[in-house]
């Protein structure tokens, strides 16, 4: 097998569009999903039981169906209910909302690891349980949390790889514009799979480094 090194070369730089875009979206999403998934998350602690039953069953849709469904319910089923996003927002949308459902999960599990007895002391002192939750569980789990939540960006950053579907010119789309004028499909997609693994390292490179510079309680 002969492998085309020219087409290499030149796909380099109009690969590097597509990872401006997979970045952009994942980012976006990463920000939204976090903000969402930490109010669900505490929400799945809430002394309210409908609002308890309301987020547990969001995190059972959103983990119990694949989220290429899910892009697609984004991008061609809400158009009939009069919402309508164009491909870049669609995708980012469906994975914010896929992501606040597994962040939703680590802000409880992180929360639920602090000692109990420091709730029972805030209890003590006339803290209400919103209050106890905001300033003195989250506080402190947060810690906890970002090994998780950098395995939930991640995930983010290889599942951008789905919207190419809904034709978002992210990094598998560009690949796939290439590999449909050159029909060279070894080169492209090995080539897409080194820019994936390389964007991956350098997260899981800054996360180490976040985690090491996070205060311990």
């Amino acid at each position: 097998m002969t492998i085309d090194w020219g087409i290499i070369f030149e796909s380099v730089p109009l690969l590097g569009q597509g990872v401006v875009v997979t970045l952009q979206v994942s980012a976006l999403a990463a920000v939204l999903g976090l903000a969402l998934g930490v109010v669900l998350g505490l929400g799945s602690l809430s002394h309210s039981r409908p609002v308890r039953w309301l987020v547990a069953a969001y995190v059972d849709f959103i983990r119990g169906t694949p989220l290429l469904i899910q892009i697609f319910l984004v991008f061609f089923a809400l158009p009939i209910l009069g919402i309508r996003f164009d491909e870049f927002w669609a995708g980012v949308v469906a994975l914010s909302l896929n992501s606040a459902a597994f962040v939703a999960e680590v802000v409880r599990g992180g929360v639920g690891s602090i000692e109990r007895g420091q709730s029972e002391a805030a209890t003590a002192i006339g803290m209400r349980h919103r209050q106890i939750l905001v300033h003195i569980l989250l506080p402190q789990a947060y810690r906890q949390m970002v090994p998780p939540l950098t395995n939930e960006l991640i995930s983010l950053v290889k599942n951008s790889s789905l919207l190419s579907v809904i034709s978002v010119y992210e990094l598998t789309r560009a690949g796939q514009a290439i590999i449909s004028v050159h029909f060279v499909p070894f080169e492209i997609y090995t080539l897409l799979a080194l820019y994936y693994y390389v964007l991956i390292k350098v997260l899981s490179w800054l996360s180490g480094r976040l985690e090491r510079k996070l205060p311990t309680w």
